[in-house]
C-alpha cells in the first residue's frame, strides 16, 4: 500500500503532435497511491493548470478528497496521475508550446495508460483543463473508463475562455514580470467580485498603504513565481485554450455518440471560466442520446476555484460513485 509515492517515468519515442511537430523522445512522468496499479480499480487524476502528480502527501493538492478513508479511499482504489509533459513538476521543459493542444496531452495519457498495461480505468477525474483533457481522452478511446468526471470544465474552450487565455498569453510573452502579472489576472477569472468583497471588505492595509485584494494579489502572484516555471504556464495556458473534442471530427453529438462510459458533469454556479449554461447545454445533448449522463452543482459565491475550496460539497456530490 502506497500512500507516498515516488515520480515514475515512461519515454514516448516519435511523438508527433497535431500540429506537425516530432518529440524524439517525450517524458511522461507519474506517480501512483493506494494498492499496486490492476490490483485495485484504478481512478486516473487529471491536474489543473498549476497542479502536478501530487494530489495527495505532505504537497498534495486534493488531500481533502482522496487518501486513506476519504471519499477516494486510498485502501480500496489505485489512484494514477500523470504530469502533463512541460509542466516542470518533473524537470522536463517544453519550449514551443505551440507545439501542443489538449489532444496532444490526451493522446500521451491514453499511452502511458497502455505502457502500464491498464485494460480499463474505473474513472477519470479532471478539473479544469484536466477535465478537458479527460474528454478528449474518452473521445479518443470510447472504452478507456467507466465513468468520467469533468470538474469545473467542459469539452470545449469558449470565445470567453478563449479570449481570457489570449490575454494571458500576452502577459506571459510582453509583461517583465509574467508569471506574476499572469497570475494576478487569473485570480480574477478563478474568483469572483462576490468572493473578494466577502474576504476584503474593501479593508487596507495601512503599512503597506495599498488595498487588502491588491496584496493578496500580489502575494498569489510572488507565490506562483517561487514554484512555477515560465515554459510551464505557457504550455498549460495554450491547452486551457486549445480544448475541443469536436475539432476536425464533425459535430459534439457525432463524437460523444462513440463515448461508452457514464459521464458525471459537476459545475459551480458561479464559475466564470466553464459556465453552468455551458455544462447544463452539454449534459442536455447527451442526454438526447440517451447517454447514462449526470449533472451535479457546486453551490458557491467563489467561482472556478470552488473545486479545490468547497471539499465538503465535493465529497457529498462524488461519495454515491466511490
Amino acid at each position: 500500500m502506497k500512500l507516498e509515492s515516488k515520480l515514475n517515468h515512461i519515454i514516448l519515442e516519435n511523438f508527433t503532435t497535431e500540429s506537425g511537430a516530432v518529440y524524439p523522445k517525450l517524458h511522461l512522468s507519474y506517480q501512483v497511491f493506494g494498492p499496486e496499479l490492476n490490483s485495485a480499480p484504478i481512478v486516473l487524476i487529471n491536474h489543473a493548470l498549476t497542479g502536478n502528480s501530487q494530489v495527495i502527501g505532505e504537497n498534495g493538492w486534493w488531500n481533502e478528497l482522496i487518501g486513506a478513508g476519504k471519499t477516494i479511499d486510498t485502501h480500496q482504489y489505485s489512484i494514477l496521475a500523470f504530469n502533463v509533459p512541460g509542466n516542470g513538476f518533473d524537470d522536463f521543459i517544453i519550449d514551443n508550446y505551440l507545439d501542443f493542444n489538449a489532444r496532444d496531452i490526451a493522446r500521451i495519457f491514453n499511452e502511458g495508460v497502455r505502457n502500464l498495461k491498464i485494460k480499463q480505468l474505473y474513472a477519470i477525474i479532471g478539473g479544469s483543463v484536466g477535465g478537458g483533457i479527460a474528454w478528449e481522452m474518452a473521445a479518443l478511446e470510447p472504452k478507456i473508463t467507466q465513468h468520467l468526471i469533468p470538474i469545473a470544465s467542459d469539452w470545449k474552450s469558449t470565445d470567453w475562455l478563449i479570449a481570457n487565455c489570449y490575454l494571458q498569453e500576452q502577459i506571459l510573452n510582453n509583461s517583465r514580470k509574467p508569471i506574476e502579472d499572469a497570475r494576478i489576472h487569473a485570480m480574477l477569472c478563478y474568483r469572483t467580485p462576490e468572493s473578494l468583497k466577502q474576504k476584503f471588505e474593501r479593508s487596507s492595509n495601512e503599512e503597506l498603504a495599498i488595498f487588502n485584494v491588491e496584496s493578496w494579489l500580489d502575494h498569489h502572484g510572488k507565490k506562483l513565481q517561487k514554484r512555477f516555471q515560465l515554459s510551464a504556464y505557457k504550455l498549460m495556458n495554450q491547452l486551457l485554450k486549445n480544448i475541443d473534442i469536436s475539432r476536425n471530427r464533425g459535430s459534439f453529438e457525432e463524437v460523444v455518440a462513440e463515448i461508452e462510459a457514464s459521464v458525471h458533469i459537476i459545475g459551480i454556479n458561479s464559475d466564470l471560466f466553464f459556465t453552468t449554461n455551458e455544462n447544463i447545454t452539454t449534459y442536455e445533448e447527451l442526454k438526447k442520446q440517451n447517454k447514462e449522463v449526470y449533472y451535479k452543482e457546486i453551490k458557491s459565491i467563489h467561482g472556478h476555484d470552488a473545486f479545490l475550496i468547497e471539499f465538503e460539497q465535493l465529497n457529498n456530490l462524488l461519495k454515491d460513485l466511490f
